[in-house]
């Protein structure tokens, strides 16, 4: 992939990225165009410790939700070759930083690769920030999606809708006024663009 997707990706800036391949840090070559491509790890194995899978859905009323969610994480695990190990389900909201099954979670030590459906479902801000600490201890989050749009601009701006419309509606239908939201501006980018 071309460095400015590995970027994105990684959640860093271009010229961070850049600045890796200049220091070595990156498996990556520059093609005769001058254009800096990085290798991609296939299949990445955990990368130490057991695998658990963290399913959250943010009412009782979504527990049907909540069982899908994670057969479809069991299935994603199971076509990866993976051995899980332990199994989270939470009902909270993605915007309650008190939410003591992935504290314990995310504090257990021994959890090497957590496996999510979206990066909503771990958290709704801070995403990053938590991939980062854990890949410090060598251990990861595993996303299966790792977008809804392909642009990173629009994913934040509806995580903050998101958030507002919690807020100001209640959790209940910020979801789909997000979604609703969502919709009219993919529908302005294309009249637009």
């Amino acid at each position: 992939m071309k460095l400015s997707q590995y970027a994105k990706r990684a959640g860093v800036t271009y010229k961070t990225a850049w600045r890796w391949y200049k220091a070595g840090m990156l498996d990556a070559y520059q093609t005769t165009t001058g254009t800096i491509v990085v290798r991609e790890e296939k299949n990445l194995p955990p990368t130490t410790g057991r695998i658990a899978l963290y399913a959250r859905v943010s009412e009782a009323s979504q527990k049907a939700d909540l069982e899908r969610q994670l057969e479809r994480l069991r299935d994603y695990a199971a076509a990866k070759g993976y051995t899980v190990s332990k199994e989270v389900v939470e009902i909270a909201s993605g915007l309650n930083d008190s939410r003591s099954k992935l504290a314990k979670l995310l504090s257990n030590p021994t959890i090497g690769t957590i496996i999510v459906e979206h990066k909503d479902r771990l958290t709704r801000f801070g995403f990053q920030y938590i991939r980062h600490l854990l890949e410090v201890e060598n251990r990861r989050i595993e996303v299966i999606f790792e977008t809804d749009t392909n642009d990173e601009l629009v994913d934040d701006f509806l995580a903050v809708i998101t958030s507002v419309a919690a807020r100001l509606y209640g959790r209940r239908h910020a979801k789909q006024r997000a979604k609703c939201i969502q919709q009219c501006l993919s529908q302005g980018l294309e009249t637009n663009g």
